[in-house]
């Protein structure tokens, strides 16, 4: 038996293409790295990139929304889900929003300590989208003895007087602390030092001002938050401050001196993360109005490079939709290995030939699914199954997908019911849109009834309606083949697209299951489900399939189609 620890492989291309993108200081647009869950978008940036991109004139910031979620996360001793995020205990919007702040913030200190950003600098970017005068006059009454000021002074001197105000409150040895200085004080001298200082407390100052501002908006936020509306100005006020750190981090880059970057894994999270109170709007509304900003500061200005990081197929062509243009973002989709790469990095190594075959017809070459093979390879469970002269490297595969089958699959497809009842019991109250609901549509006739024992009947036959007809159309849709959107319209598709079992790919537009082996799980629970219908549900099941079934074999993408 081979016994190699994994290594991390090199991916050329895809790093060549993410280096290029980063040796600019400032880009005219965000990239989305894309692609199914499983083929090692986050293991290339912190294994194979992050690293790299710290060096020298280089700093870059990495937020991964996911690192709170318990039992799904490499830090807390888990691992990533294969389903969506959505099905997980997903984290508190607040703390999805410090950790963004938190790490702007350290970037930001780092461009004052190479003298990039400056207090003039924050001012200026402060008072060109903030009226800031009232909040400054509170500020120095707060902090300062209580002397009138004048109604005649201007903001540049009500912000210096609010900078001295401030830096009289703070200790010393905490500024120090954040510059560094207590290894560097020796070589800077007096007036260096003051800059330093100045620029730290002037930042600080920009975030009390920003609070205070959001904190006179409360009472319109939580009444948003009641109404169910949307507010572009109050979604903007929540955004402030990371937005004003990414302003002033990308006028201060230099090439060559400082180049800062910003990565954002699973930022999917954001949009349906937990609102804990009403000092915020929702997770969805933060979600929208921070790419916006990002977009808007990108066009007019010029950003520092931003890279979103998701497994989400709404990323892959929706998103570039809702946000204005197919070219508003930079694309980079990644489907991991080809067979051929797969074979070339696994057999031998890591497989026997042999092996690899079993694992290539069943599993494919998700990078994952092989390394949580190759991880049951090495178990004590394969040497007992190994001992039995019965048993063959099949079995091992075989035990695998049951694994897949029962953790993932299962409990997904579960949660796929619940959001087709949710569906039925939406169209029955009339909020679905009449156009969802077209003549011959197959789930245009939801029960009636408010049974929910009905109801899970009708969405479970919808499912499995569903995907007989994937299964029929080989599991591959082009759903843009004649410019048409209708499985996107389909509630079942939407179901399995939003639990994480399938994806929607950008180029080329196929709608598929994230892996070969998650495809086998969804026939198997096709077949499970029919050998368990009643005989009632089973006419009912064959009714729908010959009177209102799906049939998406039209959309399958035949050779030379597009070509036309």
């Amino acid at each position: 038996m081979v016994n190699k620890a994994w290594k991390i492989i090199p991916r050329p291309l895809l790093e060549t293409i993410l280096n290029n993108h980063a040796q600019h200081h400032r880009v005219p647009q965000p990239l989305i790295l894309h692609g199914p869950r499983g083929v090692g978008k986050t293991t290339l940036i912190l294994d194979r990139i992050l690293g790299e991109w710290n060096k020298g004139p280089h700093l870059t910031g990495y937020v991964d929304f996911a690192q709170s979620i318990k039992d799904h996360h490499p830090n807390l001793d888990g691992s990533f889900p294969w389903y969506s995020w959505s099905s997980c205990e997903l984290p508190s919007l607040s703390s999805c929003q410090t950790q963004l702040e938190n790490c702007l913030e350290s970037m930001a200190h780092k461009g004052i300590k190479l003298g990039t950003i400056s207090s003039h600098q924050i001012f200026t970017t402060l008072n060109k989208w903030h009226g800031i005068n009232t909040a400054l006059r509170r500020i120095l009454n707060q902090n300062a003895s209580k002397i009138a000021i004048s109604n005649k002074v201007s903001s540049s001197g009500l912000w210096d007087r609010a900078v001295f105000a401030l830096s009289a409150g703070f200790n010393a040895s905490e500024i120090d602390g954040v510059l560094d200085f207590e290894e560097k004080g020796k070589s800077l001298s007096i007036d260096e030092a003051s800059y330093f200082k100045e620029a730290i407390v002037a930042l600080r100052l920009a975030k009390e001002v920003i609070k205070m501002q959001q904190k006179w908006r409360a009472n319109a936020i939580a009444d948003l938050n009641r109404s169910g509306r949307f507010s572009r100005s109050l979604a903007n006020s929540c955004t402030d401050w990371p937005c004003l750190l990414l302003e002033l981090l990308s006028q201060a880059a230099e090439i060559g001196h400082f180049q800062p970057k910003l990565f954002i894994n699973n930022v999917e999270i954001l949009c349906n993360a937990m609102l804990t109170d009403d000092s915020m709007v929702c997770g969805s509304m933060y979600h929208d109005s921070l790419i916006w900003r990002i977009i808007a500061l990108g066009a007019n200005e010029r950003c520092l490079p931003v890279i979103l990081v998701t497994s989400d197929s709404y990323y892959s062509y929706q998103a570039f939709m809702d946000f204005g243009f197919p070219d508003i973002f930079v694309s980079r989709e990644t489907f991991g290995w080809t067979p051929q790469e797969a074979k070339m990095h696994m057999v031998t190594d890591y497989f026997t030939h042999a092996e690899w075959m079993v694992i290539d017809d069943v599993l494919g070459p998700n990078p994952r699914h092989l390394f949580e093979v190759y991880v049951l390879k090495q178990s004590n469970y394969y040497q007992k199954l190994m001992d039995d002269e019965a048993s063959t490297f099949e079995d091992i595969v075989d035990a695998y997908l049951a694994y897949l089958q029962v953790t993932v699959v299962n409990p997904s497809m579960e949660k796929a019911l619940s959001i087709l009842q949710k569906f039925a019991i939406d169209a029955r109250s009339g909020k679905i849109l009449e156009h969802r609901l077209h003549f011959g549509a197959p789930w245009r006739h939801p029960p009636s009834s408010k049974d929910p024992t009905k109801c899970k009947e009708w969405a479970k036959i919808q499912l499995m309606d569903f995907v007989q007809s994937l299964v029929n159309a080989e599991f591959g849709v082009n759903y843009l083949a004649d410019c048409s959107l209708e499985i996107l319209d389909d509630p079942a598709a939407v179901a399995l697209v939003e639990v994480g079992l399938l994806y929607a790919q950008r180029d080329p537009s196929f709608f598929r299951p994230i892996s070969k082996g998650i495809q086998r799980c969804l026939a198997r629970w096709l077949v499970q489900e029919r050998m368990q219908l009643s005989y009632q549900n089973l006419l009912q099941y064959l009714w729908q399939r010959i009177i209102r079934g799906r049939s998406y074999r039209h959309l399958m993408l035949q050779v030379g189609y597009d070509k036309y």
